[in-house]
């Protein structure tokens, strides 16, 4: 199962598809992240790693 790289919470195989990058790496997840900015926050996290 998937994870967030930022908190280490599991998501979903569909979260992980919508919202993660193009390894599949998930970078906010909705504990870690307002539910409005999730795909902002997981590009600029992208751009940092």
């Amino acid at each position: 199962m998937p994870k967030c790289d930022h908190c280490g919470a599991h998501v979903s195989d569909q979260f992980a598809r919508v919202f993660g990058d193009e390894k599949g790496r998930v970078h906010a997840c909705p504990g870690c992240s307002a539910n409005a900015g999730i795909a902002e926050v997981a590009r600029e996290r992208a751009r940092e790693a």
